[in-house]
């Protein structure tokens, strides 16, 4: 018991160094709480508040949507080298098929059009949806399978000779199910402002042709004689004859403007899409009217 008291005894020092000691570890515990709240505020800190990243979403979602094409139907014997590449065909794939086309021939189903032009199934099952071929080729179609049972022979349906759609006259395009005075005049006020239809699917732009009439339309009339129009150096342009393109509003053609003065030029078409005023579900068309050169 002696012994045992003699090892608990200390002097004055060694009590000071205990105590110390003690007040030491302490201190480290206290510091070791404190820092795990500061890391946690200063992380709390560095994500985006609510109305921050609803704002991140809305520009990712408004992103992938200007990566989207939107298809309206259409007949793929008519496809130009513009159309083929916004579909996602190849050069060859659209040469292929124009060399076909030269031959006065043309494919009437999603497999002949494949056969002619070799397009992968992944492209042939997006784009075959909207492939709309004249009524009379469907009419053949089903004469030929009623021959098969017996049935009454009946006369293919002649074909129909395609109207160039420049040069279209209201009383022409009057005579399509849905387009009246009204319609066939602005249609005609439309394409004057353009110069010109460049491509089909421009028809589908007219304010109240609805989707159904366009596609009604466009087994009567294509664009066969494209217009030669002066195309504009966006970055040599004023505002005021950006503004004359029917796709970009005044305030956007400002924009577009100032928006090359401050980043010294514009180097692509996609640097567009940062001007927040800039139509980008029009890109596609408005680039058919501007150059962009180097």
């Amino acid at each position: 018991m002696k012994n045992l008291k003699s090892h608990l005894k200390f002097n004055k020092q060694e009590r000071s160094g205990i105590f110390f000691l003690l007040l030491l570890l302490i201190l480290l515990q206290v510091g070791h709480f404190l820092f795990k709240d500061v890391v946690a505020i200063t992380s709390q800190g560095m994500l985006p508040d609510k109305e921050t990243q609803n704002e991140i979403d809305l520009l990712r979602k408004k992103s992938m949507a200007n990566d989207t094409v939107e298809l309206y139907p259409f007949n793929p014997n008519f496809i130009t080298d513009y159309k083929g590449y916004t579909l996602g065909l190849t050069v060859a794939e659209i040469d292929r098929l124009h060399s076909f086309r030269e031959g006065k021939k043309f494919v009437n189903t999603a497999a002949e059009f494949q056969k002619v032009t070799k397009v992968s199934d992944s492209i042939l099952n997006r784009i075959a949806p909207y492939f709309k071929f004249p009524d009379w080729v469907t009419e053949t179609g089903k004469t030929k399978a009623r021959t098969k049972v017996g049935a009454t022979i009946e006369k293919p349906k002649a074909v129909a000779v395609l109207l160039d759609l420049n040069t279209a006259t209201e009383e022409q395009l009057k005579g399509v199910n849905g387009i009246g005075d009204k319609l066939a005049a602005r249609i005609i006020k439309f394409r004057d402002r353009l110069g010109g239809f460049l491509m089909d699917e421009q028809l589908s732009d007219v304010y109240g042709l609805k989707p159904e009439v366009v596609a009604r339309t466009l087994e009567l009339f294509r664009v066969k004689q494209v217009p030669e129009i002066r195309k504009l150096d966006i970055n040599i342009a004023t505002a005021e004859e950006l503004a004359q393109i029917v796709y970009i509003p005044k305030k956007a053609a400002y924009d577009i403007v100032a928006f090359r003065e401050d980043n010294g030029g514009i180097r692509s078409f996609d640097e567009l899409l940062e001007i927040e005023t800039f139509p980008a579900d029009r890109i596609n068309r408005i680039a058919l009217y501007l150059l962009l050169k180097n």
